[in-house]
């Protein structure tokens, strides 16, 4: 067979394999676009687990009439100047509408602050509709239907309605711990509504939204994480030896407000609580690093969720000394919630 240069749409579905791999992974996707644009309020609406609807809604800058068609163009970015290595938002790879457009019926509707109305943008798998005027409040609403409908081989893989409601609602509930002055809602024909309401960005404001996503005794059973070395800054909290869990899922990891799942990471934790914690017993953690961008390579792989430090070591030597020091100051103390509580 001769070498030939595959269709667009061709190549978007290619891409939509990395970059969409569930319901959760467009609702991640959509709703780092939402923060991007500066958005204080993200609505989220599924239905079917997410493959039948997906619907999220912002209070964002909005997109402008004659850039609709770009936003659902490959690489196409307003979030990436020329420099790879500085890499300030969520997003910035302009893969994400295309490759969603590409195995959905897809449509996106918005208005700036200074437009006088909204207009909107459709795609049904690949194929690209004309942009036209539409009614709607300042911000962007995306409508994801049909999901995988143009590649129905993936749809063979999907888990359960309620398997896909969860994995959505821990993706909303990870990115929302890094925004506490934004406003969250999930709700759907397939869920109990989710609303965590905005707080603020103090440290205070940070432990509130915290407890929102897991759950008011946290705070009470979690000791404060404080620490610098060489340009890397640590914080955040961990739990206490009495409080744990019987898995790692509610260990929850950002660098540079970016949520990730990072083995460095997870792997400093344990080692940090080694000697305080039986094999299968897990601590409960909300940690943040923040350090310079050009130090962390966030470019590992479409979907984000991995990272690649310049100097793993520093980043682990941190973490287990900053968690080490925490516990050996408070000492030892009961946890408030009872054995059922921590399962």
């Amino acid at each position: 067979m001769p070498i030939r240069q595959l269709s667009e749409t061709m190549i978007n579905q290619i891409a939509a394999g990395e970059v969409i791999e569930r319901p959760a992974s467009v609702v991640k996707e959509l709703v780092e676009n939402a923060l991007d644009a500066g958005a204080s309020r993200v609505e989220v609406v599924t239905a079917g687990g997410g493959l039948n609807l997906i619907r999220v809604t912002d209070d964002g800058s909005g997109i402008p009439e004659q850039e609709l068609a770009l936003a659902i163009a490959r690489h196409c970015t307003s979030k990436l100047a020329d420099n790879i290595h500085d890499i300030r938002s969520l997003g910035f790879r302009g893969e994400a509408l295309p490759s969603i457009g590409s195995v959905s019926r897809l449509s996106v509707r918005s208005r700036t602050a200074a437009g006088d109305a909204a207009a909107e943008i459709a795609i049904e798998g690949g194929r690209v509709s004309a942009v036209k005027p539409a009614a709607a409040n300042r911000g962007t609403t995306v409508e994801v239907r049909d999901l995988f409908f143009a590649t129905p081989a993936r749809l063979k893989f999907m888990k359960g309605e309620r398997a896909e409601s969860s994995a959505t609602s821990d993706v909303v509930k990870r990115i929302a711990i890094a925004f506490p002055a934004v406003r969250f809602t999930l709700a759907g024909s397939d869920r109990s509504t989710l609303e965590l309401p905005a707080t603020d960005d103090s440290t205070e404001g940070s432990l509130r939204r915290v407890a929102q996503v897991m759950g008011a005794e946290f705070p009470d059973n979690s000791i404060a994480i404080d620490a610098s070395r060489d340009g890397v800054h640590l914080t955040g909290h961990v739990s206490i030896p009495s409080f744990t869990r019987a898995n790692a899922l509610q260990q929850y990891a950002y660098v540079n407000g970016r949520p990730v799942r990072d083995k460095l990471i997870a792997g400093a934790i344990r080692g940090a609580f080694a000697d305080v914690l039986p094999r299968d017993r897990h601590a409960v953690t909300v940690l943040f690093l923040t350090l310079d961008p050009a130090t962390v390579d966030v470019n590992v792989h479409p979907a984000k969720a991995d990272v690649r430090f310049r100097d793993p070591g520093l980043v682990r030597g941190l973490i287990v000394g900053a968690i080490r020091e925490a516990l050996a100051n408070a000492g030892i103390r009961a946890a408030t919630s009872g054995a059922a509580g921590m399962m």
